[in-house]
This record gives C-alpha cells, sequence and structure tokens, in this order.
C-alpha cells in the first residue's frame, strides 16, 4: 500500500520507488498487476522444470479416472526425458488430481421430505454375545432405522437377518414410531430384492404382502450405493460406535443378549431426547408432531412377523431348532408361529380357530401369545409343569400325591372334614394302613362327638406323625384336649425311645466301697 501511496502522489515509479525504498521494477510490476485487476499479494509463479511435461501429466490422471500413482508417473516422466526430483512430480500429480476431482466430484440436493412419507432401515454387525441357552458367543446384528422427516431412531438387536426377523423388526419398529409412513427405503438384499432386470429391481413377493398389510411401499437404494440412503447409513455407524465395544467407547463386552437389548433401548432413549443439530429439537418431539401424519398401524402383525409355523404335537409341544417346547393344554393339532426373541423362544397361536375355549384362555379370541421358554441346546426339551396340571409324575420323575376323589357317601362325608383327612387317607394308604374304612368311618363319628374342626386338626397331625393304628386318633384329640400344643407332642423316631436307660448298669461288677 506504501508503493501504491507512493506511485499515486509522484506518478514516477522512479520517484515512487525513492520514496518507498524498493527498486523501481518492482514498482512497476505492482502498478502492472493493479492496471490488470490481479490481486497483489498472489504469489509469483516462475518457471519450472515439469511445466512442459503438465499436459502429459493431466492426460495420464484423466485416463486413469484421478486412480494413477505419483511414482509410476514419475517413472514415465524419466523416459520421456523429465531431469526434476520425485517430488516434484508429487506435487505435480496431486495439483492435477485436485483439478480432475473438482469436476468430477459427486454433488448432493440437501433431501427435504415431509412428515410422515419416508423411513429408512439398514443392517449392522452388533457385538459378540453368549448364544442362546449358554452357547458359545455369537455375532449378532443391529437392525437399525431411520424416521427422516422427525430423525427419530429405532436400534432392534437380532440374532440374524432371514426374511421371518426382518418383518419381525419392522413390525416392532413401527410399533415404536406409532404408526406406518408411505414409504421405506432399504437395501438390495436377498430378502427384499430377488433378481434385477433391466436394472429394474424385482421385488420379494413376501415383503410386498408384509407392505400391503401394513400399508407401506418398500423401495431399495441404488446398488452399490450406499450413499443414496446416507440416513440409515448414519444411524447405523453411531449405533455402532455407541454400542459395539471398543477401545474408544470402553465399553466393556455384553453378558448376555438380555442387557444387549437394554444398551440399545437406553441408546434410542439418549439419541431420541438429544436436540438435533439439523432440526434445533429433540426427535421425540419431532415425532408427536409426525404421528398426526403416519397411517394407522393393524391390530395384529402380518404372518410372517410371528416365526415359523408349527403344528402341536400330542404331547403338547411344539419343535424348534431339534428341541421339544411345552404349550398350554387345548392346542393338540394346531398350528404355531415360532420366533426367537434374544434368549427366548415365543409361541404364538390363533385362538379365534379353536373349536373349544381352554379354560386359561381370558380376553378376546385372535393371535395371543401362548408360551415363552428360555432357548435350550439339542437333547434338552424345555417342559414347564403348569401346562400338564393332571399329568401323574413331576419333572423329577417322582409320583405325584394322588388326585382324592370320593366314590361313596362314606368317603365323601370323611373327606368334607377337611384337608387333614385328605392328607391322612393319603399317608395312611401309603404306609399300608389296614382296616381304613373302617377307621374313616369312626373318625366321622368323633367329629360328631368333639367338632369337625378339631378332629380334622387331630388326622392332619397323625398323618405328620405316621400314627395309623386304632385308637392313634383318639390319643391325639385328648392329648389336645389336656392343653398340649401340637409342638409339644412326641415324634416316634430313633432320637426317641421308651426302653429305660442303663445308668443303673454302670456299677455293675465293681466291689462296693
Amino acid at each position: 500500500m506504501e508503493i501504491y501511496e507512493a506511485l499515486d502522489a509522484t506518478g514516477c515509479a522512479h520517484s515512487a520507488a525513492q520514496l518507498a525504498g524498493v527498486d523501481p521494477k518492482t514498482v512497476r510490476r505492482y502498478a502492472r498487476m493493479r492496471d490488470t485487476g490481479q490481486p497483489s499479494d498472489a504469489p509469483v509463479m516462475r518457471p519450472k522444470l515439469i511445466d512442459p511435461f503438465l499436459p502429459k501429466i493431466e492426460e495420464w490422471v484423466e485416463r486413469s479416472q484421478g486412480k494413477a500413482r505419483a511414482d509410476k508417473l514419475h517413472e514415465r516422466l524419466v523416459l520421456l526425458g523429465f531431469t526434476g526430483d520425485e517430488r516434484t512430480t508429487r506435487r505435480a500429480v496431486a495439483v492435477a488430481k485436485g483439478r480432475w476431482e473438482a469436476g468430477h466430484r459427486r454433488t448432493y440436493r440437501p433431501w427435504i421430505t415431509e412428515p410422515g412419507l419416508w423411513v429408512q432401515f439398514d443392517w449392522g454387525w452388533g457385538p459378540k454375545v453368549p448364544g442362546p441357552g449358554g452357547g458359545a458367543p455369537r455375532v449378532t446384528l443391529l437392525f437399525c432405522a431411520w424416521l427422516a422427516w422427525s430423525r427419530f431412531r429405532v436400534v432392534i438387536p437380532v440374532w440374524d437377518r432371514t426374511l421371518p426377523t426382518l418383518i419381525s423388526c419392522v413390525d416392532s419398529m413401527l410399533r415404536a414410531i406409532g404408526g406406518v409412513p408411505t414409504y421405506a427405503l432399504t437395501d438390495n438384499e436377498k430378502t427384499v430384492t430377488i433378481d434385477r432386470v433391466a436394472g429394474v429391481a424385482v421385488r420379494h413377493p413376501q415383503i410386498v404382502a408384509a407392505g400391503r398389510h401394513y400399508g407401506l411401499q418398500v423401495h431399495t437404494c441404488v446398488p452399490f450405493d450406499p450413499e443414496s440412503k446416507g440416513g440409515s447409513e448414519a444411524t447405523v455407524r453411531v449405533a455402532k460406535a455407541d454400542l459395539v465395544p471398543t477401545d474408544a467407547n470402553l465399553r466393556p463386552a455384553y453378558d448376555s443378549f438380555a442387557e444387549l437389548r437394554g444398551a440399545c433401548a437406553i441408546f434410542c432413549q439418549q439419541v431420541n431426547n438429544r436436540v438435533h443439530r439439523e432440526t434445533g429439537r429433540a426427535p421425540s418431539t419431532m415425532l408427536d408432531i409426525e404421528r398426526t401424519r403416519l397411517h394407522a398401524l393393524p391390530a395384529g402383525p402380518h404372518t410372517l412377523a410371528l416365526g415359523e409355523s408349527r403344528q402341536v404335537l400330542r404331547d403338547q409341544t411344539v419343535r424348534f431348532g431339534s428341541v421339544r417346547y411345552s404349550t398350554p393344554p387345548g392346542l393338540v393339532g394346531q398350528e404355531a408361529w415360532v420366533r426367537v426373541d434374544g434368549d427366548e423362544l415365543v409361541v404364538v397361536c390363533d385362538l379365534s380357530q379353536l373349536a373349544h375355549r381352554p379354560e386359561w384362555m381370558q380376553g378376546p379370541a385372535g393371535l395371543a401369545e401362548v408360551a415363552r421358554h428360555q432357548i435350550a441346546l439339542p437333547g434338552r426339551p424345555v417342559i414347564d409343569t403348569a401346562h400338564y396340571p393332571d399329568h401323574p409324575q413331576e419333572m423329577d420323575g417322582s409320583p405325584r400325591p394322588p388326585k382324592v376323589k370320593p366314590g361313596n357317601d362314606a368317603e365323601e362325608a370323611f373327606l368334607a372334614l377337611g384337608p387333614g383327612a385328605k392328607s391322612w387317607l393319603i399317608e395312611a394308604a401309603a404306609a399300608g394302613t389296614t382296616r381304613i374304612r373302617v377307621k374313616m368311618a369312626g373318625a366321622v363319628e368323633l367329629a360328631a362327638l368333639v367338632g369337625t374342626a378339631e378332629v380334622d386338626l387331630s388326622l392332619g397331625l397323625a398323618a405328620i406323625n405316621r400314627r395309623f393304628a386304632e385308637g392313634d386318633l383318639m390319643s391325639i384329640v385328648q392329648h389336645r384336649k389336656e392343653a398340649a400344643r401340637p409342638a409339644d407332642l412326641v415324634v416316634a423316631d430313633e432320637a426317641h425311645s421308651a426302653q429305660p436307660g442303663t445308668g443303673a448298669w454302670s456299677d455293675f461288677g465293681r466291689p462296693a466301697t
């Protein structure tokens, strides 16, 4: 600026140079740059050895689509007569690649979507957790969904990415959102796209049926172009960075699938309640607005989301993974759907198809969960004893107590005394007591004299202490009448004996003193 000021004051380059303390050539050069509109602070471009070879470098970079290596181009330039250093070639190649990328760089248009219009979902590899039934650690998968307008995210951990699992995840995603958007965008997997004809994606018929059930049209992105669904890609990246244990997030390994599911729920709650930098609002708050534009969800899920179809066998079990799992009574011969939910197996049946309504069934008929078991290894059936209320055998092989059912008026009168009479009959029969019917009639007669409650309590004490002989019941009743507590009764066992002591024989054979 001092040079320009001196030049404007004197109008002579020689005089301006003396005032500014520079060479007259410098004044003329700055004056020429100002007159031609060039920036005065631009670097001075001096001739370089590689200048004659720059057109050839640009040709090679264009032919290789910006992938040519500088060291290989330097070898070719040496053959053409270049005598400069390889560092000079690297700088020239870097400038050429930058210019090529500037002319071929992909441009993006901001995606301005409407509320209730688009949802994206994709898969990502999750952490290793112990397998179902306590098996060896297995790699999990993360189903990641992203509602485009509100930025609401849903992350669901699963074991596989089969078609039933995909439909189940879609159903869970839609129910977490609280409605159905118009379109869904995902990747070109075999569970969604079975073929491509002339560049047109052929949808899986089951996906089309599921979309028709929910009122959702499924679209796929451009093949081998994940940037065309960047929202779900970013959701997968953020979820993996927070949920998969790494040295960066210092997260410890998961001990069970249930722990991973809880971590996913916490992650979704955090990201959905945090203010988004793009919208300036929390996704959960924007979801309340977007729900007004979503379609209503069907009452029941698509049948494929229920899992794999099975038939309830004659032993009230369904087979899955070479393991038998029990079901409630009344479902033999019916169709059931089974699916893996973390470490558990869920059994679902259509109760409206039953000819007779079971006693355990409550609520309206329709699709309902009838059983839920922990996943087991092959050869280890999972049986719930509550599903077999009348079975005569316990799970450990021991017999169950016999079911007491009176067959005549005398038996009914005895059992009407109370639970003590029932216990006495079971224990007395197991002990091989004789003349049981006579003793039962005597207990009924005694109840008419001293009271039903007193005799029933005495029968219970007799059953506990295994006193079934003649007169034992009367002895217990009389003992109780003398204000004795049941705890004071002596139980006949090896710790007590009626034999008199032998202390008097301790001095036998000793001389008298």
